[in-house]
């Protein structure tokens, strides 16, 4: 009787210890197992490249990652070119506070610069191991004495495997990688493939067991660099098309490839469940059928330069597998979303530009703090900014020469530009942006003032860099007539 009475005891109390666990928040739960993140960003893939929005490539395996996550319809990268969208990513800030107004052409003094907190430095204030792999694109690599420019460790990241720019000379056989400060020299094999290799052999070395980690995959496909380059299996999947063509298409098919074979090995190492994984693009493509119904193409404002496809798995925390949030969101948003779910300060404190989307991914009611915006002074038009469904643009309407490079006479410009002309789109009902309907809107005084308020807000607090090219004699192009828009 005795021992019967203990054994009651004993499991009274047990069961008392466990009613705290079950009357905590799911969000409480969560935070004490500290996910993992991975990151997987494309460059230069289109609107309407993968399988689920639509595309020709073959992408099961990111198909199927949005069969059991989510899929949004109006993602936005936070630039229409490279480099500037990758600094929204890792800041979480606009662009043209953190000084990344073009995308960074080698030896330029442009750059990511060193008080930056980013994504990387966060994470690590909470015990995540980090590691970078793929395209940089934020500063020189390897260092250069001259430049003196942060590298990714100096960011936050305890391991990187990557290439300043694009995989040279194309993404087969790439020979300018870097790890950890040190060129690799040649290797053997396809970009996607070896940056997959490195993410899962780090994957292997790290205390994944112990301590949660943040991976940010960026990869090369199916950017052109040189020239396009794809496994010739892969390519004979496509050869109904022009080869040209046909090499896009594998490209990304083999970015799906490589993208399933690291997801796959999180499955494998039963981290899957407990990995926060983002997919996205760093901007529209440069080719107009990529985009699908979206108007214009990279480096432009209108949504085939800005709008991309993005996925997110979260098992913990989306409620309903295989939705499809039409909400605005961005990769600037990202940052302050994973320190609104780690609880890692206020959103004040990290001074963002984005909004956290964590209600949004949870199917809770959502309210945006502040209007997603763009610039791009290069293109016209230079400003746009998302308000509900609808996209207010400003237009300098200047045709003033402008350098492929960032260069002095830019930065003055930026400085010095006005807004003379006013474009508005109702997305719901016009993703084409056919129809300027600013002219029919009652309130088109409001819109062009949100855009001459924001282009204030940018020449005030946008940093200004005083050491830039002068470029006096080099090529320059005229930014309106760069493609015949669709």
């Amino acid at each position: 009787m005795e021992s019967v009475l203990v054994l009651f005891i004993s499991f009274y109390f047990s069961v008392l210890s466990f009613i705290p666990l079950l009357n905590s928040t799911s969000k409480d739960l969560k935070i004490k197992k500290k996910p993992n993140i991975l990151i997987l960003l494309a460059d230069d893939m289109g609107y309407a490249e993968l399988g689920c929005y639509g595309g020709i490539s073959h992408t099961p395996n990111l198909d199927k990652l949005a069969q059991k996550g989510i899929r949004f319809s109006d993602f936005y990268a936070g630039a229409p070119n490279c480099s500037p969208s990758r600094s929204a990513l890792l800041t979480g800030k606009s662009p043209v506070r953190t000084g990344m107004y073009n995308y960074r052409p080698p030896g330029h003094p442009m750059h990511l610069q060193r008080n930056e907190l980013t994504l990387a430095n966060l994470l690590k204030t909470q015990g995540y191991q980090t590691a970078l792999f793929g395209k940089w694109h934020l500063g020189c690599l390897p260092q250069d004495e001259k430049l003196n420019q942060p590298q990714p460790d100096d960011h936050g990241f305890d391991f990187y495997f990557a290439t300043e720019n694009n995989a040279e000379p194309s993404h087969f056989n790439p020979v300018n990688f870097v790890k950890n400060g040190k060129m690799t020299g040649n290797l053997n094999g396809y970009s996607c493939q070896l940056v997959a290799d490195e993410a899962i052999s780090w994957i292997e070395k790290s205390n994944y067991n112990r301590d949660p980690f943040f991976m940010y995959v960026a990869f090369h496909e199916p950017h052109a660099s040189t020239q396009w380059t794809a496994p010739p299996e892969l390519v004979n999947n496509y050869n109904q098309f022009p080869e040209r063509e046909a090499n896009c298409y594998a490209n990304v098919q083999n970015l799906d490839s490589a993208a399933g074979r690291i997801i796959n090995h999180l499955i494998d190492k039963n981290l899957f469940d407990n990995t926060i994984i983002i997919f996205a693009s760093d901007n529209g493509s440069y080719r107009h059928n990529a985009n699908g119904k979206l108007k214009a193409v990279k480096s432009y404002l209108y949504e085939g330069g800005i709008r991309v496809p993005a996925i997110v798995h979260w098992p913990s925390l989306i409620s309903k597998p295989g939705a499809l949030i039409s909400q605005p969101a961005g990769l600037i948003d990202i940052m302050p979303t994973l320190n609104d779910f780690l609880e890692i300060q206020t959103e004040e404190k990290l001074d963002t530009d984005g909004t956290s989307i964590l209600s949004l991914l949870e199917g809770k009611n959502f309210v945006r703090s502040q209007p997603l915006y763009w610039f791009f002074y290069r293109t016209s038009p230079e400003i746009a900014v998302r308000v509900d469904n609808y996209m207010i643009m400003g237009k300098d309407e200047d045709m003033i020469p402008r350098t492929h490079e960032f260069s002095a006479p830019d930065m003055l410009y930026i400085k010095n530009m006005t807004i003379k002309d006013y474009e508005l789109y109702d997305l719901t009902n016009d993703i084409s942006q056919s129809k300027n309907i600013l002219n029919e809107c009652s309130d088109a005084d409001s819109y062009k003032k949100q855009i001459d308020k924001k282009l204030e807000e940018i020449q005030e607090k946008g940093y200004y860099w005083d050491n830039l090219p002068l470029l006096e004699n080099k090529p320059k192009q005229i930014k309106t007539n760069w493609v015949k828009l669709k």
